[in-house]
């Protein structure tokens, strides 16, 4: 299990995401689409109910299939099966890779003089409006998504793979799609969403906090501000809307010395010095360095105990 997590992320790493035609979670993303204009009904409260049940329901037979699946793999093949199959979840769950190409096509359009182009390339990983955005709000939102990407895109299948294997990583991706998709406030959402909303957020709570304290360490490795990282992640993490998601825009607001803004929503840090391109390239080494340190520091030892305890034999229905 261990060695199907260094070589699920390190194939993320090498290979990147496929596109959308050919991507699980893109065919997840339109499975959701499909239903969502299913789960609007006359009242607000039929809205919520059906939201409660898809949302349930979805996230627990995706677990629930991949889990069957990882036991049959290793019930009928053995464990090199296991580790294969392991691999490949991992693999299409996590976004290093992903997110890091993105940021380098925002960066790229900048340094050429495409104001258009970067603003472009930022829609594709924002909900914000970007049209309008000069080139340091479009700094600041890349290096916002970089960071919140590291637990949503990184360390929350991490963290859930390391408890309960495969099933983990998928049932925690199925969550944050649907968040992603119809985790909003708006009239459209607020019903259907609610349940969405908050399995994301208890979902993120403890690997948002554990990333935001080793964002503090990458910070001091790196040569970053490691202090005000972790003065501006005490002070500004309970700023934003989401209760998590503060946690690592605010250790890597200090830790670049810049202010992270999103406009008529909040704003983190204190901007002692300007976003630049190399600073957003600093967020994207901490991204990298961060996901290190969680597999080190979290998923060796948990998945180590978790074994001696028998827990995955139990897991995998070994006798």
């Amino acid at each position: 299990m261990l060695a199907a997590l260094a070589a699920g992320l390190g194939l993320d790493y090498a290979l990147g995401d496929p596109s959308n035609k050919y991507h699980p979670v893109a065919w997840l993303g339109r499975l959701i689409g499909f239903f969502v204009p299913r789960l609007k009904a006359r009242s607000a409260g039929a809205e919520r109910a059906k939201g409660i049940a898809f949302a349930v329901l979805l996230v627990t037979l995706a677990g629930v299939a991949v889990h069957l699946a990882a036991v049959a793999s290793y019930q009928l093949a053995g464990v090199v099966a296991l580790a294969i199959f392991s691999t490949i979840i991992l693999k299409i769950t996590v976004a290093v890779r992903g997110m890091e190409s993105h940021a380098r096509a925002i960066t790229a359009c900048l340094e050429g003089g495409d104001l258009p182009g970067a603003r472009q390339n930022l829609s594709l990983i924002v909900r914000r409006r970007t049209d309008d955005l000069g080139e340091q709000h479009i700094l600041s939102a890349t290096i916002e998504c970089v960071s919140e990407s590291t637990v949503d895109g990184i360390a929350g299948p991490v963290f859930y793979y390391s408890l309960l294997g495969p099933a983990g990583a998928v049932a925690y991706r199925a969550i944050n799609t649907l968040d992603s998709m119809v985790g909003y406030r708006d009239d459209y959402y607020r019903n259907i969403g609610w349940m969405s909303a908050r399995l994301d957020t208890a979902a993120n709570y403890v690997p948002a906090r554990i990333t935001a304290f080793l964002m503090v360490l990458s910070a001091r490795i790196l040569g970053a501000d490691w202090k005000n990282s972790l003065q501006v992640l005490q002070r500004d993490h309970g700023k934003t809307f989401s209760p998590n998601a503060g946690y690592p825009m605010a250790a890597v607001a200090g830790a670049l010395r810049i202010r992270l803004e999103k406009i008529g929503h909040y704003e983190l840090g204190e901007g002692q010095e300007l976003a630049t391109i190399e600073k957003c390239r600093t967020a994207v080494s901490i991204m990298k360095l961060t996901t290190l340190l969680f597999v080190l520091f979290f998923s060796v030892p948990a998945m180590s105990l978790l074994y001696l305890a028998g827990w995955w034999r139990l897991l995998l229905g070994v006798p």
